[in-house]
């Protein structure tokens, strides 16, 4: 599966290179026997964004370089998603970026799809499972959708490393929030493309379909 996501991911003209991440040594040595890039990590970390970082520091990037988070388990990423994630950062003053994709009301009353609020500049102003922003008029029926794909310039994924889990990141279980209440903007980008994720064993057999007609 992560060979479909390195391949996919490298189709996009942004991305300078695609490294593997992981702490499972049958993983590790798969990816060599692919000629995938990949960097051992520790098995510690709570959260995709802290091995993305010990990844990075491994390859010792530069602060103002920009390191993008794909999950693993994301055979059917579309490339342009890549684009549309790194668009913000054409800005210096771009440190964090993500994605949104718009959903009705049914979908986003789920509290296990992620809504977010944003800025007229396209600025989160907050991430939530509830559903948000409240319609107390019943007229909107439309939500933004959170994409979990993240793009951080390198000093700002440092910055995620140093910082304890915060009050509203363990509240709503939402580590993107911990950098909301350090006061680091995230910029999000609405796209046309969705993801397929492969949480589940049912989900294979989909994402094949997908493949297969891709």
């Amino acid at each position: 599966m992560f060979w479909h996501v390195q391949q996919r991911a490298a189709q996009c003209p942004l991305l300078s290179s695609v490294t593997l991440a992981t702490d499972d040594s049958r993983i590790f040595e798969a990816a060599q026997q692919l000629d995938i890039p990949v960097v051992m990590t520790g098995s510690h970390h709570q959260s995709g964004t802290d091995r993305v970082l010990e990844a990075a520091m491994k390859l010792d990037l530069d602060d103002d370089a920009v390191v993008v988070n794909i999950q693993g388990d994301e055979p059917c990423l579309a490339p342009e998603m890549l684009s549309d994630l790194l668009k913000p950062f054409s800005s210096s003053e771009v440190k964090a970026a993500t994605l949104a994709t718009p959903i009705g009301r049914e979908e986003a009353s789920s509290p296990d799809r992620v809504k977010v609020v944003r800025a007229h500049n396209g600025r989160a102003l907050y991430f939530s499972r509830s559903l948000v922003p409240f319609d107390r008029d019943e007229k909107v029926h439309s939500f933004l959708l959170h994409i979990g794909l993240y793009a951080f310039r390198m000093d700002v994924l440092k910055r995620f490393g140093q910082l304890p889990p915060s009050p509203l990141e363990l509240r709503e279980k939402l580590e993107q929030l911990r950098l909301l209440e350090d006061g680091i903007d995230i910029y999000v980008t609405e796209t046309d493309h969705t993801c397929h994720g492969v949480d589940r064993p049912e989900d294979l057999a989909y994402a094949k379909e997908i493949l297969e007609n891709i």
